[in-house]
């Protein structure tokens, strides 16, 4: 046999470390998926409260100009922001999204920017045809969401100002049953006349709706600028539950064959340790019976 005992339990130790490190990994990344998950029921209900509080101004009529906080321009570019990952062993996680984000905007019209979330997708899309735009670190936590969401919008708002946004989509991937996932996208700006009479077909939990206190003036604009932060908010958090869910899946996955290569390899050795036996028996009977023939 071409491996030694010595090499084939070096190889045998070397699976074991392998193993230890990758069921840590596992347990991280598990942990990871119960968080985030927790996170995007959380943001449901607050979505859907948002949702609600929309639709009720709609409901009485208020102007839709004065609700504007980030109104979009005909002429400007279309910007795709698309949430990644920073670290790898997540399988297709990143290559899926990017051919999901090229062949979803590629052939709209007008100039497309990136603004990519997380070095992997980063780069993934890199040598696309797409215009490369702003880059944002990933969150490596709840907490840090925020901070992200406030850096998006004060983007978004520059370049406003600078007379050059049309359309915002966001691109990212959704958790879905059995720790699997899929692409998805949302239109983000313009909150234009469409999205309103979505909000309008939305029905209120009672048998009437509430009264606006406050006005357009006032509630309007509040409730959009909630609205445009938990978007946000909502598909970072979904992006980060699925990537630990797939991070999850490619470690069960690799432990599964971290396993079979143990087995293998101890019987390997089993069977290389019981052939070293063999020969020293064959030897020493064989010097036994050499020296009964000398006497």
């Amino acid at each position: 046999m071409s491996d030694t005992a010595a090499n084939l339990h070096r190889k045998i130790a070397s699976a074991a470390e392998l193993e230890s490190v990758v069921r840590t990994m596992k347990a991280m990344a598990a942990a990871s998926v119960t968080q985030y998950e927790n996170a995007v029921r959380a943001l449901d209900d607050y979505y859907r409260t948002v949702q609600l509080g929309l639709a009720a101004c709609f409901q009485h009529n208020e102007p839709w100009d004065a609700a504007a906080p980030v109104p979009t321009s005909k002429t400007g570019g279309i910007i795709a922001i698309t949430f990644g990952s920073d670290q790898g062993l997540v399988g297709p996680f990143n290559e899926i999204l990017a051919e999901f984000v090229v062949a979803t905007v590629e052939n709209r019209p007008g100039k497309k920017t990136l603004w990519t979330v997380g070095e992997r997708i980063q780069s993934r899309l890199a040598d696309t045809h797409l215009d490369k735009g702003s880059s944002f670190n990933l969150p490596n936590a709840i907490g840090a969401i925020t901070p992200l969401v406030g850096q998006i919008l004060l983007g978004i708002e520059a370049r406003h100002e600078a007379g050059d946004l049309r359309e915002i989509h966001l691109f990212h991937n959704r958790p879905q049953s059995g720790g699997n996932y899929t692409p998805v996208s949302q239109r983000l700006l313009p909150l234009d006349n469409e999205w309103q009479r979505h909000l309008t077909t939305v029905t209120w939990p009672t048998g009437s709706w509430p009264e606006v206190l406050a006005g357009a003036a006032q509630t309007l604009p509040a409730l959009v600028r909630e609205y445009l932060f938990v978007t946000l908010f909502r598909a970072c958090a979904e992006s980060l539950a699925s990537e630990n869910a797939s991070r999850l899946a490619a470690m069960q996955r690799a432990e599964k064959n971290i396993d079979e290569l143990q087995e293998n390899l101890k019987r390997t050795y089993h069977r290389l340790r019981q052939s070293s036996i063999d020969e020293e028996l064959f030897d020493v009977v064989a010097g036994f019976e050499a020296l009964s023939e000398l006497k």
